[in-house]
């Protein structure tokens, strides 16, 4: 079969050709910047009510530069300075949500600061909040919580009267990844001053990472279950405990055994 050439070729079959390539404007053989290109003049009509309204081309709209964030926030040292200037709970609870968490901040929904009775004789800290605690603004929001109600329940606690619930670190990490230690470092002013503020009896970490971030230990939390340490700070001592987190409880319930024994443990530390 013979080649059609531009001569043998139906100029409508043609145009419809261009058309469906998006060739649909007849151009010149320069550029021209239709951004800067001089409105067309103004029709005159006779009858104004009746004109229809004249558009002017505009350019693109201008984006200014905003300066790049850091990601890692901070830092340290204003941590320390931030967390040891507040001289109540709620004045805590104010600094953290306007301190610059970095990236980790900004990618979290809500700062997850506390839930239940300050100043309770107990008050525990899971590690990080969950996608529940996230949404809610409350640790222990979701299932995890749901069975650390009963868990306290069963010692004769509850968190609307007395047991003071928080978290170690306030923003929920992308991919619900763990903490490293500087990012540990960053909140230990935070969770030291709030125990200071709320001086509960007993701090209960459910999970390693309140250890880890306070006493700066390694282990892991099966090692640091049922074992009880002193944290001092601000001039005070108090009495930390470690045990199963209830999440991991969900996924391991052959360990409700030793978080039961580690309960006990604490119910009586509280009556003695």
């Amino acid at each position: 079969m013979a080649l059609e050439t531009q001569e043998n070729i139906d100029p409508a079959a043609l145009l419809a050709w261009h058309i469906a390539s998006g060739a649909d404007e007849a151009i010149d053989c320069e550029p021209i910047d239709r951004f800067s290109a001089a409105a067309p003049a103004p029709v005159a009509v006779a009858n104004v009510a009746d004109a229809a309204p004249q558009v002017t081309p505009t350019g693109p709209t201008p984006v200014a530069v905003r300066p790049a964030q850091p990601t890692s926030g901070a830092g340290v040292d204003e941590a320390t300075k931030i967390a040891a200037a507040c001289n109540t709970v709620d004045d805590l609870k104010a600094a953290l949500e306007a301190f610059d968490g970095g990236l980790l901040k900004r990618s979290a929904k809500n700062t997850v600061f506390a839930d239940g009775a300050v100043g309770a004789p107990l008050m525990a800290f899971s590690d990080v909040p969950a996608s529940e605690d996230d949404q809610s603004g409350k640790p222990f929001s979701g299932p995890a919580g749901q069975l650390l109600d009963k868990m306290l329940a069963a010692i004769g606690l509850n968190r609307g009267e007395n047991a003071y619930l928080s978290t170690v670190v306030p923003w929920r990490p992308l991919g619900n990844s763990k903490p490293d230690t500087s990012l540990l470092a960053v909140c230990k002013p935070f969770v030291a001053r709030h125990i200071e503020l709320a001086k509960p009896k007993v701090v209960l970490g459910l999970g390693g990472t309140l250890s880890k971030a306070l006493l700066g230990t390694q282990d892991s939390i099966s090692r640091q279950r049922g074992r009880w340490q002193d944290f001092e700070t601000g001039g005070q001592t108090f009495a930390l405990i470690a045990t199963y987190h209830p999440n991991y409880l969900l996924s391991q319930p052959h360990q409700k055994g030793n978080t039961w024994r580690d309960l006990l443990a604490v119910k009586e530390k509280l009556v003695s």
